[in-house]
C-alpha cells in the first residue's frame, strides 16, 4: 500500500474565495439550514507573521467556517495587501481556492512538497499553529493549505 505524501489522505478544509463575506456567509447558512458562523478577522500581522512568496505581508482577511462534519468550510475575503487570497482572487474571481489538510512536521512537509515542484506561496500563524499554501496548481489543479497545530 502507497504512502500518503503528507503522512494523511484526510482533507479537512476546503477554501472559497468571496468578494461580501456577509452576503456569501449567508447564502450558505440559508443553503445548509445552519446559523451563520461568526466572522473572524485573521491575526494582526506581527502576531501573524505573513510571508507571501518570501516577503513580509501586512495581508489579512475575514474568514467563516462552517463545521460540515468531518469537512470544515472556510469562506475568506480578503483585503487588499498582497497575499495568495487576493492574488487568486483578482485573477480568478470568487470561487475554490484550496483543500487543506493538518499534517505534523510542516517543515518537512513543505520541503517535500516543494522538491515535488509545489513551491511555498504564503505562510503564517495562527492561534494555536500555523498554516502554509503551497502552489500545487500545476500538478494538482488546486492550492495545497498545511495546517500544524500546536499540542
Amino acid at each position: 500500500m502507497k504512502t500518503s505524501l503528507l503522512g494523511t489522505k484526510t482533507i479537512t478544509q476546503i477554501g472559497i474565495l468571496v468578494h461580501d463575506i456577509e452576503k456569501t456567509g449567508q447564502a450558505y447558512a440559508e443553503f445548509f439550514g445552519v446559523e451563520k458562523p461568526q466572522i473572524i478577522v485573521t491575526d494582526a500581522p506581527d502576531i501573524a507573521r505573513t510571508e507571501y512568496r518570501g516577503e513580509r505581508s501586512e495581508a489579512r482577511a475575514k474568514l467563516a467556517f462552517f463545521d460540515m462534519g468531518s469537512l470544515q468550510l472556510e469562506l475568506i475575503e480578503p483585503d487588499r495587501n498582497p497575499s495568495t487570497w487576493r492574488e487568486h482572487l483578482d485573477k480568478y474571481g470568487e470561487g475554490p481556492h484550496h483543500i487543506a489538510f493538518v499534517v505534523d512536521g510542516m517543515k518537512e512537509k513543505i520541503s517535500l512538497m516543494e522538491g515535488r515542484g509545489m513551491p511555498l506561496l504564503q505562510k503564517g500563524e495562527y492561534t494555536g499553529g500555523r498554516y502554509a499554501y503551497l502552489d500545487s496548481s500545476r500538478e494538482l489543479k488546486v492550492i495545497i493549505e498545511l495546517l500544524e497545530n500546536d499540542r
